[in-house]
Protein backbone atom coordinates (compact mmCIF):
# COMPACT_ATOMS: atom_id res chain seq x y z
CA UNK A 1 0.00 0.00 0.00
CA UNK A 2 1.72 3.40 -1.33
CA UNK A 3 2.00 5.97 1.83
CA UNK A 4 -0.47 8.65 1.70
CA UNK A 5 0.38 10.63 5.37
CA UNK A 6 1.86 13.35 5.94
CA UNK A 7 3.66 12.82 8.87
CA UNK A 8 3.84 15.15 11.91
CA UNK A 9 6.18 15.35 14.96
CA UNK A 10 4.25 15.88 18.10
CA UNK A 11 6.84 18.52 19.58
CA UNK A 12 6.17 20.97 17.22
CA UNK A 13 2.71 20.90 18.90
CA UNK A 14 4.22 21.31 22.09
CA UNK A 15 6.50 24.02 20.83
CA UNK A 16 3.94 25.74 19.22
CA UNK A 17 1.43 25.42 21.79
CA UNK A 18 4.01 26.49 24.48
CA UNK A 19 4.75 30.24 22.19
CA UNK A 20 1.23 30.51 21.81
CA UNK A 21 0.66 30.97 25.90
CA UNK A 22 3.37 33.40 25.74
CA UNK A 23 2.34 35.15 22.99
CA UNK A 24 -1.22 35.37 24.09
CA UNK A 25 -1.01 36.63 27.54
CA UNK A 26 1.24 39.67 26.65
CA UNK A 27 -0.23 40.70 22.97
CA UNK A 28 -4.03 41.32 22.67
CA UNK A 29 -4.95 40.16 19.59
CA UNK A 30 -5.30 42.49 16.87
CA UNK A 31 -8.67 42.05 15.87
CA UNK A 32 -9.59 42.64 19.67
CA UNK A 33 -7.38 45.53 19.72
CA UNK A 34 -9.21 47.32 16.74
CA UNK A 35 -12.31 46.17 18.22
CA UNK A 36 -11.77 48.14 21.67
CA UNK A 37 -10.68 51.36 19.62
CA UNK A 38 -13.93 51.39 17.79
CA UNK A 39 -15.58 51.09 20.52
CA UNK A 40 -13.77 54.33 22.54
CA UNK A 41 -14.47 56.09 19.66
CA UNK A 42 -18.50 55.50 19.88
CA UNK A 43 -18.58 55.47 23.45
CA UNK A 44 -20.46 58.21 25.05
CA UNK A 45 -19.54 58.00 28.40
CA UNK A 46 -16.79 60.05 29.49
CA UNK A 47 -15.87 57.13 32.09
CA UNK A 48 -16.25 54.43 29.82
CA UNK A 49 -13.77 56.39 26.67
CA UNK A 50 -11.46 56.28 30.00
CA UNK A 51 -11.55 52.73 30.77
CA UNK A 52 -11.36 51.46 27.05
CA UNK A 53 -8.63 54.08 27.19
CA UNK A 54 -7.03 52.70 29.67
CA UNK A 55 -7.45 48.98 28.92
CA UNK A 56 -5.54 49.86 25.77
CA UNK A 57 -3.00 51.45 27.11
CA UNK A 58 -2.48 48.55 29.97
CA UNK A 59 -2.41 46.19 26.60
CA UNK A 60 0.93 48.37 25.43
CA UNK A 61 2.70 48.58 28.71
CA UNK A 62 2.16 44.78 28.41
CA UNK A 63 3.30 44.15 25.13
CA UNK A 64 5.92 46.52 25.79
CA UNK A 65 7.42 44.81 29.23
CA UNK A 66 6.52 41.42 28.34
CA UNK A 67 3.98 41.17 31.30
CA UNK A 68 1.10 39.54 31.20
CA UNK A 69 -1.86 41.89 31.05
CA UNK A 70 -3.83 40.56 33.41
CA UNK A 71 -3.17 38.56 36.63
CA UNK A 72 -5.15 35.35 35.42
CA UNK A 73 -3.21 34.03 32.90
CA UNK A 74 -6.39 31.73 32.42
CA UNK A 75 -6.49 27.98 32.33
CA UNK A 76 -5.21 27.07 28.54
CA UNK A 77 -8.41 25.55 26.25
CA UNK A 78 -7.23 24.18 23.29
CA UNK A 79 -9.23 23.17 19.76
CA UNK A 80 -7.53 20.87 17.83
CA UNK A 81 -8.62 19.69 14.23
CA UNK A 82 -6.61 17.64 13.33
CA UNK A 83 -6.20 16.16 9.27
CA UNK A 84 -6.99 12.58 8.32
CA UNK A 85 -4.37 12.68 6.16
CA UNK A 86 -1.25 13.59 8.91
CA UNK A 87 0.32 10.52 10.87
CA UNK A 88 1.28 12.00 14.36
CA UNK A 89 4.73 10.64 15.40
CA UNK A 90 7.33 11.18 18.32
CA UNK A 91 4.79 10.62 21.17
CA UNK A 92 0.87 10.68 22.27
CA UNK A 93 -0.77 13.89 21.45
CA UNK A 94 -2.32 14.71 24.83
CA UNK A 95 0.70 14.68 26.32
CA UNK A 96 2.39 16.48 23.67
CA UNK A 97 -0.13 18.95 24.05
CA UNK A 98 -0.08 19.59 28.48
CA UNK A 99 3.96 19.91 27.81
CA UNK A 100 3.33 22.73 25.64
CA UNK A 101 0.93 24.10 28.01
CA UNK A 102 3.65 23.25 30.81
CA UNK A 103 6.73 25.10 29.26
CA UNK A 104 4.57 27.92 28.24
CA UNK A 105 3.22 29.43 31.42
CA UNK A 106 6.51 28.32 32.97
CA UNK A 107 8.77 29.84 30.41
CA UNK A 108 6.26 32.66 30.57
CA UNK A 109 6.22 33.37 34.56
CA UNK A 110 2.59 33.03 33.84
CA UNK A 111 0.04 32.02 37.09
CA UNK A 112 -0.81 28.55 37.03
CA UNK A 113 -4.42 28.28 37.84
CA UNK A 114 -5.71 24.74 37.62
CA UNK A 115 -6.36 22.21 40.88
CA UNK A 116 -5.76 18.35 40.32
CA UNK A 117 -9.03 17.73 43.01
CA UNK A 118 -12.05 20.37 42.10
CA UNK A 119 -13.70 19.07 45.54
CA UNK A 120 -11.49 18.26 48.47
CA UNK A 121 -7.53 19.05 48.46
CA UNK A 122 -7.93 21.93 45.32
CA UNK A 123 -3.81 21.47 45.01
CA UNK A 124 -2.29 23.38 42.55
CA UNK A 125 -0.96 21.45 39.44
CA UNK A 126 2.36 24.10 39.43
CA UNK A 127 2.16 24.42 35.57
CA UNK A 128 -1.56 24.64 34.42
CA UNK A 129 -2.34 21.28 33.48
CA UNK A 130 -3.80 20.30 32.20
CA UNK A 131 -5.82 21.55 29.24
CA UNK A 132 -9.10 21.59 28.58
CA UNK A 133 -8.78 19.83 24.95
CA UNK A 134 -11.54 19.30 22.11
CA UNK A 135 -10.94 17.31 19.01
CA UNK A 136 -11.94 17.15 15.68
CA UNK A 137 -11.23 14.88 12.84
CA UNK A 138 -10.94 16.96 9.48
CA UNK A 139 -9.89 16.15 6.05
CA UNK A 140 -6.69 17.25 4.79
CA UNK A 141 -3.09 16.93 6.14
CA UNK A 142 -2.83 19.59 8.37
CA UNK A 143 -3.43 20.34 12.39
CA UNK A 144 -5.20 23.16 13.34
CA UNK A 145 -4.87 24.58 16.75
CA UNK A 146 -6.57 27.06 18.52
CA UNK A 147 -5.33 28.32 22.13
CA UNK A 148 -7.51 30.50 24.51
CA UNK A 149 -5.97 31.74 27.70
CA UNK A 150 -9.35 31.59 29.62
CA UNK A 151 -9.44 33.63 32.60
CA UNK A 152 -11.93 32.56 35.78
CA UNK A 153 -13.84 35.10 36.37
CA UNK A 154 -15.29 34.86 32.99
CA UNK A 155 -15.75 31.39 32.72
CA UNK A 156 -17.37 31.94 36.34
CA UNK A 157 -20.27 33.49 34.50
CA UNK A 158 -21.23 31.05 31.99
CA UNK A 159 -24.78 29.91 31.80
CA UNK A 160 -26.85 26.75 30.55
CA UNK A 161 -29.84 26.13 30.18
CA UNK A 162 -32.61 23.23 28.65
CA UNK A 163 -35.04 25.78 26.79
CA UNK A 164 -38.31 24.28 25.13
CA UNK A 165 -38.82 24.43 21.89
CA UNK A 166 -41.37 26.57 22.04
CA UNK A 167 -39.76 29.59 23.56
CA UNK A 168 -38.59 29.96 20.47
CA UNK A 169 -35.75 32.75 19.38
CA UNK A 170 -37.52 35.20 21.87
CA UNK A 171 -36.64 33.22 24.77
CA UNK A 172 -33.11 32.51 23.30
CA UNK A 173 -32.63 36.41 23.23
CA UNK A 174 -34.16 36.22 26.73
CA UNK A 175 -31.60 33.89 28.08
CA UNK A 176 -28.49 35.53 26.53
CA UNK A 177 -29.53 38.47 27.82
CA UNK A 178 -30.21 37.93 31.12
CA UNK A 179 -26.88 35.82 31.02
CA UNK A 180 -24.81 39.29 30.54
CA UNK A 181 -27.38 41.04 32.69
CA UNK A 182 -26.39 38.85 35.91
CA UNK A 183 -22.95 38.71 34.51
CA UNK A 184 -22.04 42.87 35.20
CA UNK A 185 -18.68 43.20 36.09
CA UNK A 186 -17.51 40.02 37.35
CA UNK A 187 -17.05 39.86 33.73
CA UNK A 188 -14.42 42.28 33.27
CA UNK A 189 -16.36 44.17 30.15
CA UNK A 190 -16.45 44.55 27.58
CA UNK A 191 -15.75 41.25 26.04
CA UNK A 192 -17.36 38.86 23.37
CA UNK A 193 -20.11 37.34 24.40
CA UNK A 194 -20.17 33.25 22.88
CA UNK A 195 -23.78 31.74 22.37
CA UNK A 196 -24.28 27.77 21.69
CA UNK A 197 -27.63 26.97 20.42
CA UNK A 198 -28.78 22.90 19.75
CA UNK A 199 -27.15 19.89 19.95
CA UNK A 200 -27.56 18.10 23.16
CA UNK A 201 -26.17 19.02 26.41
CA UNK A 202 -22.37 18.77 26.47
CA UNK A 203 -22.35 20.25 22.58
CA UNK A 204 -24.25 23.45 22.99
CA UNK A 205 -21.60 24.56 25.90
CA UNK A 206 -18.76 23.88 23.48
CA UNK A 207 -20.24 25.40 20.62
CA UNK A 208 -20.33 28.71 22.90
CA UNK A 209 -16.87 28.34 23.91
CA UNK A 210 -15.72 27.25 19.98
CA UNK A 211 -17.69 30.76 19.31
CA UNK A 212 -15.68 32.46 21.22
CA UNK A 213 -12.47 31.89 18.76
CA UNK A 214 -13.98 33.07 16.03
CA UNK A 215 -12.57 36.69 14.49
CA UNK A 216 -14.12 39.35 16.32
CA UNK A 217 -17.72 40.79 15.09
CA UNK A 218 -17.26 38.58 12.01
CA UNK A 219 -20.71 37.06 11.29
CA UNK A 220 -22.42 34.03 10.86
CA UNK A 221 -22.92 32.84 7.59
CA UNK A 222 -26.11 31.79 8.34
CA UNK A 223 -28.14 35.63 7.51
CA UNK A 224 -30.53 34.55 10.11
CA UNK A 225 -27.97 34.14 12.76
CA UNK A 226 -26.06 36.62 11.71
CA UNK A 227 -29.39 39.17 12.29
CA UNK A 228 -29.72 37.26 15.50
CA UNK A 229 -25.74 38.11 16.28
CA UNK A 230 -26.72 41.89 15.42
CA UNK A 231 -29.99 41.86 17.33
CA UNK A 232 -28.25 40.69 20.82
CA UNK A 233 -25.21 42.70 20.38
CA UNK A 234 -27.62 46.20 20.02
CA UNK A 235 -29.83 45.17 23.03
CA UNK A 236 -26.67 43.95 25.52
CA UNK A 237 -25.44 47.59 25.16
CA UNK A 238 -28.29 48.81 25.55
CA UNK A 239 -28.65 47.72 28.78
CA UNK A 240 -26.25 50.39 29.72
CA UNK A 241 -23.56 48.28 31.68
CA UNK A 242 -20.63 49.63 29.75
CA UNK A 243 -16.95 49.59 30.55
CA UNK A 244 -16.40 47.27 33.44
CA UNK A 245 -19.67 47.54 34.48
CA UNK A 246 -19.36 51.41 35.31
CA UNK A 247 -21.92 52.88 32.98
CA UNK A 248 -21.87 53.59 29.46
CA UNK A 249 -22.97 51.94 25.89
CA UNK A 250 -20.05 49.21 25.67
CA UNK A 251 -20.94 46.15 27.50
CA UNK A 252 -20.06 44.06 24.74
CA UNK A 253 -17.63 44.33 21.96
CA UNK A 254 -19.14 41.32 19.84
CA UNK A 255 -21.66 38.43 19.90
CA UNK A 256 -21.01 35.09 18.13
CA UNK A 257 -23.87 32.48 17.83
CA UNK A 258 -23.23 28.80 16.76
CA UNK A 259 -25.70 26.64 16.12
CA UNK A 260 -25.83 22.36 15.32
CA UNK A 261 -29.42 20.51 14.94
CA UNK A 262 -31.11 19.12 18.11
CA UNK A 263 -33.37 16.73 19.02
CA UNK A 264 -37.56 17.74 18.32
CA UNK A 265 -38.32 18.40 22.13
CA UNK A 266 -35.24 20.36 23.33
CA UNK A 267 -33.68 23.59 22.60
CA UNK A 268 -30.32 23.98 24.66
CA UNK A 269 -28.85 26.97 24.79
CA UNK A 270 -25.33 27.99 26.08
CA UNK A 271 -23.56 31.48 27.14
CA UNK A 272 -19.99 31.34 27.24
CA UNK A 273 -18.52 35.16 27.97
CA UNK A 274 -14.76 36.02 26.92
CA UNK A 275 -13.62 39.60 28.86
CA UNK A 276 -11.59 41.94 28.01
CA UNK A 277 -8.74 40.15 28.52
CA UNK A 278 -9.46 37.85 25.09
CA UNK A 279 -6.39 35.45 24.60
CA UNK A 280 -6.30 33.11 21.70
CA UNK A 281 -4.04 32.37 18.72
CA UNK A 282 -4.88 30.03 15.86
CA UNK A 283 -1.82 27.92 14.98
CA UNK A 284 -1.72 25.40 10.95
CA UNK A 285 0.98 22.60 11.36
Amino acid sequence: MAECCRQLHVDRISEAIAEACVEINYHMPSDFRRALEKAREKEQSPLGRQVLGLLLANADLSAEGKFPYCQDTGYAVVFVDLGQDVHLVGGDLEAAINRGIAEGYKKGYLRASVVDDPVFARKNTGDNTPGFIHYRVVPGDKVTIQVDAKGGGSENMARHAMLKPADGVEGVKRFVLGAIEEAGSNACPPGIIGVGVGGDFEICAVLAKRALMREVGAANPDPKMAALEAELLEAANALGLGPEALGGTTTVLAVHVESYPTHIAAMPVAVNIDCHAHRTKRIVL
